[in-house]
């Protein structure tokens, strides 16, 4: 419709202040007139848009179908999309598309963020580092933990992991970090069960690899999308009730341990030295044998060769052996006194003064 120009420049011009009245005028109370909104307003009831409405309506749809169907992944993030509730693909980071309006909906997943979980240690958790600080219960009970030789000990232990599959980790556990608890600490209780407590004191990087190796395996069983990237056993003790049991075993073992390389000691000493005695009298005794079997050998073959020359001159043969063995026997006798058997008087023949120097 048109506008009634007259009626509104009418109007305006009530609006503008009038000029004071000149002097010996009455005043007569002719000021402005306020605007009559009303009248405004029943002129504005029938205007009509002009045909660019349409052109504004569908440009305003165009802006929200592309709003809806954009979004944009982290560089340490990964989109989980799905169409009505089904997964249908996993996206990258960057810009990237999907059907609008809730046809598609995008879950953002933060696969490279370092997340810990804490079991044991008595602090106030950090909410704004990790989503996840271990169950809400008391700390000491988490830690306290049966060795496999019946002793107790106090382990407090964390877990520092990633999700390494967004798959699974958004639709095959329904809470993987509850998962991840629930397996660390079982796992955890069957590394210290399977070990001593000397063990589980002295050689905690030990446990903890074989710690990290066995809840990777469980988290891969149970494909909760999880990979384990550190653990960190801390300081391992026995509980304070039994502390000073502990020590007594402890300088027990260490005197024991003492005790038993002092013997080894000894026996390093005496065993080498006995080992060597005992070679030496062996080899005596060899040598002994074999001087022996040799002589006797010796005096077999003179033996036989005397038989032989024995066999064909028994006589001359039997004179020699005679005056070879008084050659032998004579010298060592000896003054040798000679008598005739038929002589009766020997004092001629005796020097008996001599024979008395000879005793003094």
């Amino acid at each position: 419709m048109a506008w009634d120009w007259e009626k509104l420049k009418e109007q305006q011009n009530k609006r503008k202040p009038q000029p004071p009245p000149p002097p010996g005028q009455g005043g007569g109370g002719g000021g402005p007139e306020p605007p009559n909104w009303e009248e405004i307003l029943d002129k504005f009831k029938g205007t009509k848009l002009p045909d660019m409405w349409w052109l504004i309506v569908i440009l305003a749809v165009i802006v929200g179908v592309a709003a809806s169907s954009m979004y944009t992944v982290g560089t340490n993030e990964e989109a989980v999309v799905q169409r009505f509730g089904e997964h249908v693909r996993t996206t990258g980071p960057g810009l990237n598309f999907k059907f609008p309006f809730n046809i598609e909906t995008v879950r953002l997943v933060p696969v490279d963020r370092r997340e810990t979980a804490k079991f044991g240690i008595d602090e106030t958790p950090d909410r704004d580092s990790s989503r996840f600080q271990g169950r809400e219960s008391d700390t000491a009970s988490v830690s306290l933990m049966l060795t496999g030789d019946l002793n107790v000990a106090l382990v407090p232990w964390s877990v520092q992991y990633r999700i390494k599959d967004s798959y699974n980790y958004c639709f095959k556990v329904a809470n993987p970090e509850s998962t991840l608890e629930d397996l660390s600490e079982a796992t955890m209780r069957l590394v210290v069960g399977d070990s001593s407590v000397d063990e589980v004191l002295t050689e905690r990087s030990t446990i903890a690899q074989e710690f990290k190796t066995l809840l990777q395996k469980e988290l891969d069983e149970a494909e909760t999308g999880l990979e384990v990237t550190a653990v960190n056993l801390e300081k391992t003790m026995v509980p304070l009730p039994v502390q000073p049991s502990y020590n007594e075993e402890n300088r027990a073992d260490q005197e024991r341990e003492k005790i038993i390389l002092q013997a080894r000691e000894e026996y390093n000493k005496a065993i080498p030295a006995a080992r060597g005695e005992a070679e030496r009298i062996i080899r005596s005794a060899e040598g002994y044998e074999l001087d022996r079997v040799n002589s006797a050998e010796g005096d077999a073959n003179r033996f036989l060769s005397l038989y032989e020359e024995y066999k064909k001159a028994p006589e001359v043969t039997r004179r020699r052996l005679y005056l070879e063995a008084i050659g032998e026997v004579l010298p060592g006798m000896g003054d040798k006194y000679i008598v005739d058997s038929d002589q009766k008087n020997l004092l001629p023949f005796l020097n008996l003064s001599d024979q008395k120097e000879a005793i003094k």
